[in-house]
């Protein structure tokens, strides 16, 4: 087969160079400015991506994009292809007449800022947004973050910053300065004026929840999450005493650790008066709680309340920059410390067999120590039941078990016999623990005698070494009863062979001074108590505020 001519000669055919090799020819000629590298946009681009991974918000300010428009490498210009950090654009401000656009999405009723801010895809606590039409936390808000793809794939645009508390549209990026959302910014970090926290205790003050429901700011319940009924009346407690209320929900904490910020936060949400809810969540004070005693303290397992308050309010005192032997460097020691002398002296083989606990004339060893809980030891529970064969409930008062600490009663501890007595001045709250629990090697036994007190004027000056530098000698000093923590303990159905169980149930029993009541909290129930009845129950822990009067006048009723 004949091959076909060619239509035209090869000398005809115009000259032509040969295809460019892969790398770029140089000999004499520059290379184009879309092959230059410039190392500053390549490396903004990299910081750019890494922060976007971490979620922070990188364009929403502008500058990114202003810098991008300006480099030689961008747009149209350089003749490639965009990327997509420089493509993106964020609105600074809504479109006009549009300033209300999504608002009306955000749903009230499930937004619940009690517990720990962590991302719900990342679990990360840095840079958290709260949607605030369903609800849930994510990270960052920037064109790669959680947020801003739960704003395309789901539809909900409107979130707040739970630090600053900025309200942002989702995707455009702009921030929303409706003065609608400031019940919104409050209920997030809810903050009175100083005459509004004086106020608290003068005035009866009454609010409404979004669902109309009727509650007290202060006299709130507090969710029991699995077994933290402990903490819950421990805090209770706490957020009615006065100077440490006002201190925490006053003072900028900003600067202290996680425990005190986030029992500032849950005291000044419990006596707030614009609430969502007639109820408050401590899981976040209980997260750094548990994180930070190693799980001594947490949600799953229940603890005693005064081992509790203990760790608590030493650990507070710690974080508030509080010294370990310099007394009253913080809040917590100038309200409930107070200093007592122990003599002690050695049970020796020559004391009296009959009675071992009288002080012998030998050296007495003195020493003077702070404290900022007083124990008070119950009698001895009887052992049998009486002629109708029910058990006999011992019932002892108040001022008896107070008795150890007059300095004449000697109590015996190991091969020592003590006396305690109280010194001037003493601290504007006492706690004292009514010790009922008492462990052994096989089985932890407690002790159901009930308690008798006042709610007003115990008198602590028989208990207090005369100072008449300090206090006129013969003067009463009046202390009036605020808080009140008692355990019930329940029998619970168990078939082991140890047959029924006892569960211990704790409450609070507090005073509403506004209206001169008392009511008694167990978690989430709220109701009012009669004083002359509170001390039918097993008081476990009391918090007694000492009166403030003029020298020289007592008061009692």
């Amino acid at each position: 087969m004949a091959k076909r001519p060619a239509e035209e000669s090869l000398e005809d055919v115009t000259a032509a160079d040969s295809p460019a090799p892969k790398k770029t020819r140089t000999n004499g000629h520059e290379p184009s400015p879309h092959q230059k590298t410039d190392s500053s946009t390549l490396f903004s681009n990299v910081l750019r991506a890494r922060n976007e991974r971490n979620g922070y918000d990188i364009i929403v300010e502008g500058e990114e994009l202003k810098e991008a428009a300006a480099s030689p490498s961008s747009g149209a210009e350089a003749g490639v292809e965009e990327s997509a950090y420089t493509t993106t654009t964020r609105q600074e401000a809504p479109v006009e007449g549009y300033t209300d656009l999504y608002l009306d999405t955000i749903d009230r009723s499930v937004l619940d800022f009690d517990f720990e801010k962590l991302c719900s895809v990342t679990l990360s606590n840095i840079n958290v947004y709260a949607c605030l039409v369903c609800g849930k936390y994510y990270q960052g808000r920037g064109p790669k973050s959680h947020a801003y793809f739960h704003a395309l794939e789901v539809g909900h645009h409107v979130y707040v910053n739970m630090q600053t508390k900025r309200v942002y549209v989702l995707p455009e990026g702009y921030e929303v300065k409706s003065k609608s959302l400031d019940d919104i910014k409050f209920v997030v970090d809810p903050r009175l004026s100083k005459e509004d926290v004086l106020q608290l205790d003068r005035e009866a003050k009454d609010a409404w929840d979004l669902g109309g429901r009727k509650y007290t700011p202060g006299f709130v319940g507090m969710n029991n999450i699995k077994e933290n009924d402990y903490f819950n009346a421990i805090i209770q407690a706490l957020a009615h005493i006065p100077p440490l209320r006002n201190f925490f929900m006053l003072e900028d904490l900003s600067k202290r650790s996680e425990l005190v910020q986030r029992f500032s936060v849950l005291v000044r949400k419990m006596w707030n008066t614009r609430a969502f809810k007639t109820h408050v969540s401590p899981h976040e004070l209980l997260q750094q709680i548990s994180r930070q005693s190693n799980k001594r303290f947490d949600l799953l397992r229940q603890s005693d309340p005064v081992e509790f308050l203990s760790w608590f309010l030493n650990n507070l005192h710690l974080a508030l920059g509080g010294s370990k032997i310099k007394p009253g460097t913080s809040i917590i020691q100038r309200v409930f410390q107070g200093k007592l002398k122990v003599e002690s002296q050695q049970i020796t083989a020559r004391a009296d067999a009959g009675d071992r606990l009288r002080f012998e004339d030998a050296e007495v060893d003195q020493a003077i120590i702070p404290y900022m809980m007083l124990t008070l030891d119950l009698p001895a529970a009887p052992l049998f039941q009486d002629e109708l064969d029910k058990n006999i409930i011992p019932q002892v008062p108040l001022t008896n078990i107070l008795a150890k600490y007059d300095g004449l009663k000697p109590q015996e501890h190991m091969n020592q016999r003590k006396r305690y007595r109280l010194l001037h001045p003493l601290p504007p709250y006492l706690l004292f623990h009514i010790k009922r629990f008492s462990k052994n090697k096989f089985v932890q036994e407690r002790n159901p005698t009930i308690v008798t007190f006042p709610t007003r004027s115990l008198d602590m000056s028989p208990y207090v070494e005369p100072n008449p530098k300090l206090y006129p000698p013969g003067e009463p000093i009046w202390y009036d009863l605020v808080a009140n923590v008692t355990h019930e303990a329940v029998r619970t159905r168990d078939d082991s062979v140890e047959g029924e169980a006892e569960r211990k149930v704790w409450r609070c029993q507090v005073i509403d001074r506004a209206r001169e009541e008392w009511l008694e909290i167990q978690d989430l129930y709220v109701e009012r108590a009669a004083a002359e009845t509170l001390f039918t129950k097993e008081s476990y822990l009391m918090a007694w505020e000492r009166r403030k009067e003029s020298k020289g006048k007592s008061r009692s009723s």
